[in-house]
């Protein structure tokens, strides 16, 4: 993708946690804004237009009960109407959303969008959920009840989820067409679960053996063959906690800063991603906004910043045969 075929992005935020298993990560807009998010990707050639964050009609009260909370339930599926409604509406005018948050139940909403847009279009949708979890429990598999452990399965069509989570908001995802990265943090019903469905689940075991370009590689082939439109879910907690401390719920033995990297410039490389989520940031559990940096840095890669133009890396063998 050149800069100059680059399509113009509509940057939304999402600032919310009600999803999430601690607070925090609703103040993720706005330090990704500080950290300079906007002028990196000005930089780079793109004409980025920011809406400022989404207003939805409903929000918790302040003082309602953290877990197992209906109105922060309520938040939620506020959140999905309005930011599915955007994600179809900038895709439909020709321009990449990117939304970030806020937890990762927004992307109930978003890809929601992105999947209407694609069946209208009749375009096949691939979902790189960049992740330490799978993200595949469901309300009856979920122990904690906190909804940002949910948004794939809702997604992919699992039928525990009650009729509040219907209407004309919701899209649907094919879930053979869904690849999880990174994945380090899976419970045993959601294992079985993502199993059964046919997810590819990338885990650490298989980057570690692997290595991330051999495994990319096979990723974004497949997207490619099928012509197809790659949503991106960027998860802070992807990467190690040791570079990324910013998370509400890190584990151990992440992506390293070259690999998320070169994730990044692959997929950018491909050419094939159409929208994008950049989640979970919680500014309050950083260190001197490390991760916010660190994310605005993998957004820069994801949208085509290289350390070298990659034609000039590669060298001509005739020529520099005849110049001996």
């Amino acid at each position: 993708m050149s800069y100059a075929a680059a399509p113009a992005i509509d940057l939304f935020g999402i600032p919310s946690d009600a999803g999430a298993s601690c607070r925090g990560s609703g103040m993720g807009p706005d330090a990704m804004r500080v950290a300079g998010l906007i002028e990196t990707l000005a930089t780079l050639g793109y004409t980025v237009s920011d809406h400022g964050d989404l207003v939805w009609d409903y929000r918790a009260a302040g003082g309602t009960p953290w877990r197992l909370s209906g109105e922060r339930q309520a938040e939620v599926l506020a959140i999905a109407r309005q930011s599915s409604a955007q994600a179809l509406a900038s895709l439909g005018a020709g321009r990449l959303p990117a939304f970030v948050g806020g937890d990762h139940s927004l992307s109930m909403g978003t890809i929601s969008g992105v999947a209407r847009h694609c069946a209208a279009i009749g375009k096949p949708l691939f979902v790189l959920w960049v992740d330490a979890h799978g993200d595949f429990n469901t309300p009856a598999t979920s122990e904690t009840g906190n909804i940002h452990g949910m948004p794939l399965a809702l997604l992919c069509g699992e039928p525990d989820f009650g009729p509040e989570y219907q209407g004309d908001w919701r899209g649907q995802v094919d879930p053979r067409n869904v690849t999880v990265f990174g994945a380090r943090s899976i419970d045993r019903p959601e294992r079985q679960l993502l199993e059964r469905r046919g997810v590819d689940v990338i885990d650490m075991r298989r980057i570690d053996e692997m290595g991330v370009v051999a495994l990319m590689r096979d990723v974004l082939a497949r997207v490619e063959a099928a012509g197809g439109h790659l949503h991106v879910s960027l998860d802070v907690d992807a990467i190690d906690p040791a570079i990324a401390p910013g998370a509400g719920t890190p584990v151990a033995g992440g992506l390293t800063f070259r690999e998320a990297h070169l994730v990044m410039e692959m997929i950018h490389d491909s050419g094939t991603m159409g929208s994008l989520d950049i989640v979970e940031l919680n500014p309050y559990l950083d260190h001197a906004g490390m991760s916010a940096r660190l994310l605005v840095d993998l957004a820069a890669s994801l949208f085509g910043r290289q350390i070298m133009p990659r034609q000039s890396a590669r060298i001509d063998i005739t020529e520099a045969a005849t110049s001996i």
